[in-house]
């Protein structure tokens, strides 16, 4: 009554050709017209006894298309279900219609997962940098503490604007004579070395002094965003009305007043020491993932069903737009954008989902798993991170669908635990930055 054949076109994708014999067929084609009559209307004919050639003239197309959708539904989802095929994607259909007295034959063409037993996860030669804590990390991050706390003031001698002072300056920009609405603004606060202008810009007016204007002229570059004045050389007008510079605060008891938690400056240095030895042990642990990833990835040749690549695309493309967007960013910004990316995010797309299929399948291969005592475990860190009850957080976080993504990290830390441990991880102290670079 029905003959099923399957071809495994490659690892992740599978062919299901169905031949449903001529009787099955009919018995939903019947069911269908027998649908149609019980809705359809017809002038001269009661409503339920409209004779079947008539529905047949008036309703062929949209009966033969019900029935060749039911008939697909019905045997490629049971089928699905009785083979066990993992199917990712939706199924690529493709059929002739109906003909009378004749069997129906249809393919569908699926994405699954590749059949994958991962390899070489075990016994990896791995690198594990660690970077001290020093005086100058310390002195670098105080000096970042003061910035946040620092204030502009103006310049009062009579000097000319220099790299990391604050320009107040009135300008406007033209090309041949033409003004250029975009290119003009009043009291605008700039600063020097910021490089927040097109090239050029900052350097024509550094050395200026209060109350001075200048005429000068900046070839913009090719590939700039707003391509009316790309790779044109626009004339710019620049009052100079005030100079400031930034102020920092002295370390001292009145600085340390900023913070509740401390009461001498060596606490808070004792306290940004900490911080930086977390955030050091972070980066580190994060650097040796992404070598057990790059390993994993290269002990493992397997193909990647098409559709997650594109899924992890859409996602990353979507993120990118969300966060430009609240950044304030045009539209027709955006868009231009973001035609390219797609093609921009597709190799690291692979890799992530690569390294996924193979977390997954450790997991499933070592018997890794995430228990619910963890999961609450973890929210309960949640919440006293943040000062709140336990309850509050673990229903905001249901309510957000965000247990699942508990529950993995908590998975990937154990994966990643495992391979740790099974490797021969050499560590070696990485060389401190200096202060200020």
């Amino acid at each position: 009554m029905v003959d099923i054949q399957i071809e495994d076109v490659s690892t992740v994708k599978k062919k299901l050709r169905f031949d449903i014999s001529w009787l099955e067929v009919k018995k939903e084609l019947d069911a269908a017209y027998r649908e149609v009559g019980r809705k359809a209307k017809v002038r001269g004919f009661r409503q339920g006894k409209i004779p079947r050639h008539i529905l047949e003239t008036l309703y062929k197309d949209y009966a033969e298309g019900e029935a060749v959708t039911n008939i697909v539904n019905k045997y490629y989802w049971d089928t699905i279900q009785d083979r066990n095929i993992a199917a990712v994607s939706q199924p690529h259909i493709e059929q002739n219609g109906i003909q009378p007295e004749k069997n129906f034959v249809f393919t569908a063409t699926v994405e699954v997962e590749p059949d994958l037993d991962p390899q070489g996860y075990t016994d990896l030669e791995l690198v594990k940098e660690i970077q001290e804590v020093t005086d100058a990390d310390i002195d670098k991050r105080l000096e970042e503490m003061r910035s946040m706390f620092s204030t502009l003031e103006e310049v009062e001698s009579d000097r000319g604007i220099i790299p990391g002072d604050f320009a107040v300056i009135d300008f406007e920009g033209s090309i041949e004579g033409k003004a250029l609405p975009g290119m003009k603004s009043d009291n605008y606060l700039l600063e020097i070395g910021s490089r927040m202008f097109v090239p050029g810009f900052e350097e024509q007016i550094t050395g200026m002094k209060k109350g001075e204007t200048k005429q000068f002229q900046v070839e913009f570059p090719g590939d700039y965003h707003e391509k009316d004045i790309a790779g044109k050389t626009v004339a710019f007008s620049v009052a100079l009305k005030n100079i400031k510079e930034k102020k920092l605060p002295e370390l001292d008891e009145k600085f340390i007043k900023n913070f509740n938690k401390y009461e001498t400056l060596q606490e808070l240095r004792e306290e940004i020491g900490k911080n930086l030895e977390k955030e050091h042990a972070t980066r580190s642990d994060s650097a040796l993932k992404d070598h057990i990833i790059d390993r994993l990835i290269a002990n493992n040749d397997f193909e990647v069903p098409p559709s997650f690549i594109d899924r992890q695309v859409s996602f990353m493309v979507a993120d990118t737009q969300r966060r430009m967007t609240l950044r304030g960013v045009s539209k027709e910004r955006l868009a231009e954008f973001s035609e390219r990316l797609p093609e921009m995010y597709r190799e690291e797309a692979m890799k992530i989902v690569k390294s996924s299929m193979l977390l997954r399948g450790i997991a499933r291969k070592e018997s890794i798993v995430t228990g619910d005592g963890e999961i609450e475990e973890r929210i309960r860190k949640i919440a006293e991170e943040r000062g709140q009850k336990y309850d509050d957080v673990k229903s905001s976080l249901e309510k957000a669908n965000m247990l699942d993504n508990i529950r993995n990290d908590i998975l990937n830390e154990k994966i990643f635990a495992f391979i740790e441990g099974k490797a021969q991880v050499k560590t070696i102290r990485k060389e401190n930055e200096q202060a200020g670079g």
